[in-house]
């Protein structure tokens, strides 16, 4: 039995306690939160102890950590738990800073603990199949990914305010889909992007709509379109063109119901946000870090993947401000100068 304690105890940390709670292979020994109501919530439909970073970090029985926090509390934690000798899974990004996620992994990497980036998308079944059937070569070299992520409404500007922007935030996850599809590191991406759900987010220096073109070494093409509103629903779709074919997962609906008539054809929308669109993708990455500290096996998503997601996060930035496209080297190379 694997015992956890986890940092966080509001939506994303509800999730994974309740799925903790379901599993067989761990149980969750602490739960840690600013907000004691919200640990007390979590702690009575678990039996986990409500107690502080302090007491959960010294507790020679736990052996792993989640780290489900406000994102300012990342990469500290991750430090101190790998310093008290904790596995870790830490959700994305690690921190907004590209400078202190490269010297959290390097504590990381120095006390040689295994450490998991929460890409739960990676684990969605659907997502997950298509990959796979793009690794067996079924529609031979990869040219093209097309990703589309929109959400069905804007976050509260509270939110915003401290999310690190559009792309650090949100976007991220569409880098990290973009990587491990294409097979090969984007060289050189170019990214736009505008305010046109509220001009309230233009005066907070962020966007809720962007659109980011990234070029391999190889040549292989990846575009990915963002926006901040959706009035059908969560949009979560993907395609790949490859040099035999292409393949698509489409968006998840509540039912596979169709109505047909004189006047049209229509089917139930998309799911509505992703608590309800990646519940089987939570539990999947859950699984999935649960079974390499069992089997002593690598991380399928590495410190690393949460690192280069972010670096591709801040070329989109860069391209944002200037209008022009970015080298990926280039850019990593003046933040290690910084």
């Amino acid at each position: 039995m694997i015992n956890i304690a986890q940092f966080g105890a509001g939506r994303i940390g509800a999730i994974h306690a309740d799925d903790l709670a379901r599993s067989g292979d761990a149980k969750l020994l602490y739960i840690v939160d600013v907000n004691e109501a919200a640990a007390k919530a979590i702690a009575a439909r678990t039996g986990a102890q409500v107690t502080d970073a302090k007491t959960a970090l010294g507790d020679p029985r736990v052996h792993a950590v989640i780290i489900a926090s406000s994102t300012d509390t990342h990469a500290d934690l991750a430090i101190r738990a790998a310093k008290a000798g904790k596995a870790i899974f830490c959700e994305k990004p690690i921190d907004l800073s590209l400078k202190r996620v490269d010297q959290c992994l390097a504590e990381v990497e120095k006390a040689r603990v295994p450490m998991f980036v929460g890409f739960n998308r990676r684990f969605d079944p659907s997502f997950r199949a298509l990959h796979n059937r793009v690794a067996e070569g079924e529609i031979g070299v990869v040219e093209q990914v097309i990703i589309s992520s929109r959400d069905p409404g804007l976050p509260p500007l509270s939110y915003l305010k401290v999310s690190g922007g559009q792309f650090r935030d949100m976007t991220i996850h569409d880098f990290d889909m973009a990587r491990w599809l294409l097979g090969e590191e984007p060289v050189e991406l170019f990214a736009t992007g505008s305010a046109l759900v509220d001009p309230q987010v233009g005066k907070l220096g962020d966007i809720d709509s962007a659109m980011v073109v990234m070029r391999t070494a190889s040549g292989k093409l990846c575009h990915i379109n963002n926006s901040r509103r959706a009035t059908y629903g969560y949009d979560q779709r993907i395609e790949v063109h490859g040099s035999k074919g292409r393949l698509m997962a489409s968006n998840h609906v509540q039912t596979s119901v169709e109505l047909a008539n004189e006047k049209s054809i229509s089917t139930d929308k998309p799911l509505y946000f992703f608590l309800e669109r990646y519940a089987e993708a939570y539990k999947a990455e859950l699984a999935a870090f649960l079974a390499a500290l069992k089997g002593k096996k690598r991380m399928p998503v590495s410190a690393d993947d949460g690192r280069q997601a972010l670096v591709l996060a801040e070329a989109a930035l860069a391209s944002l401000k200037s209008h022009e496209a970015v080298k990926v080297k280039e850019l990593e190379k003046k933040f290690k100068k910084s």
